[in-house]
């Protein structure tokens, strides 16, 4: 039984991994009959490092300017840094909440704002976008039938092994999550950032998300029980800061499994109905909450492997060639840019980081009850 839960989960990221390797068929980017009204959507926790930039960024769109609307919404911000933004030709909207979360920053700001855009776009704080992504979000957006879009989320920083060896997990999840998904003729994943929504659509769904942790998990699963598909850009780029030290680390990755398994559990009771009706999008989501984590996997199939070689040697072939193919999935998975001597050298950080996550399986409690701000600003 435990060989046959691992293995599923190595599968599952090794036919996903392989179908990354699909040479990509864009989405059809025809000319766009006339430019759609953009909501800019920042929600800003405390990102008085890097909020700045971001701004300009989306400020330096080739996009028509009266076309599209930069909205910061800045929560426990300086005074200082809301002064300087607010000499900015955007869209400031000041919160102060007891307990902050993206969800009530997000909805705030849409109850601000008025109706009349067509689009949303949800940024971090801490991305930065290339000068033609407005637009070419909008080609994409030309197309009725598309109603949601991720982009591309790459690493602007890569200064440390850290954020180097996070850079190499986002595109791990990129290949198999998106890239893989998309050439398998299913939706891709979310990610948090970089991804945009027709602007009625996700106000109606965020009304009705009350997520602490973890919100792009609670709205993809809503969204794809409705029956909606997400389509993946893999040529259109978002500069995501990556984590620089372990303790962000580990804060983070606790956040995140945190938000796995409460969603797996309050999603669970849909499967059935997901079933009958053919959601395979969201029940292969849901597949998804209860795979163990990565790192996790790899680890533990590599100790399984010597155990039972000591143990059992009967199984210990089927244990290593489990761990191989493990092993095959997530090299298939790294664009080779990211292969050379650095990345080798981060790679001796694994273990300690994967004894990191073991520890937070014993920190779950309350994680996904209270907000867990991870800190940007490259050092």
């Amino acid at each position: 039984m435990l060989f046959a839960f691992f293995a599923a989960n190595v599968l599952y990221l090794l036919v996903y991994s392989i179908a990354s390797r699909k040479k990509f068929r864009c989405m059809s980017s025809s000319t766009a009959g006339r430019n759609l009204r953009f909501a800019v959507l920042i929600p800003a926790y405390g990102e008085d490092g890097v909020i700045e930039e971001c701004v300009r960024a989306c400020l330096a769109q080739q996009y028509p300017a009266f076309c599209y609307d930069t909205v910061v919404i800045s929560d426990h911000m300086q005074p200082q840094t809301n002064a300087r933004l607010s000499a900015l030709p955007i869209r400031l909207i000041e919160v102060h909440f007891r307990q902050s979360t993206k969800v009530k920053a997000l909805n705030a700001a849409m109850q601000a704002l008025e109706t009349n855009y067509d689009i949303a776009l949800v940024l971090d704080a801490d991305n930065l976008i290339p000068p033609t992504y407005l637009d070419e979000l909008n080609r994409a957006f030309a197309n009725p039938a598309v109603e949601v879009v991720q982009t591309h989320r790459v690493a602007k920083n890569l200064n440390n092994n850290m954020a180097l060896l996070d850079a190499v997990s986002e595109e791990i999840n990129n290949s198999i999550f998106r890239l893989g998904h998309v050439n398998l003729g299913m939706s891709a994943a979310l990610i948090g950032s970089g991804m945009a929504f027709r602007y009625p659509l996700f106000r109606s769904v965020m009304a009705k998300l009350k997520a602490v942790g973890g919100f792009d998990r609670e709205l993809e699963l809503r969204l794809l029980y409705a029956g909606k598909r997400f389509y993946y850009m893999q040529d259109t780029y978002v500069y995501d800061e990556k984590i620089q030290s372990r303790a962000d680390f580990s804060r983070q990755r606790r956040r995140w499994i945190s938000a796995q398994l409460h969603y797996a559990g309050m999603f669970s009771k849909y499967l059935p109905r997901a079933v009958w009706r053919g959601r395979w999008d969201f029940c292969d989501k849901l597949f998804q909450q209860y795979s163990v984590p990565r790192l996790l996997l790899l680890g533990f199939t590599f100790l399984c492997a010597i155990v039972f070689s000591f143990v059992y040697s009967a199984c210990d072939v089927k244990w290593w060639g489990l761990f191989a193919s493990l092993v095959a999935a997530l090299l298939l998975a790294v664009p080779a840019c990211y292969y050379n001597c650095r990345l080798f050298s981060a790679l001796l950080s694994v273990p300690h980081v994967f004894w990191v996550m073991f520890l937070n399986v014993f920190r779950l409690r309350g994680a996904n009850k209270r907000f867990i701000h991870t800190r940007h600003g490259v050092g």
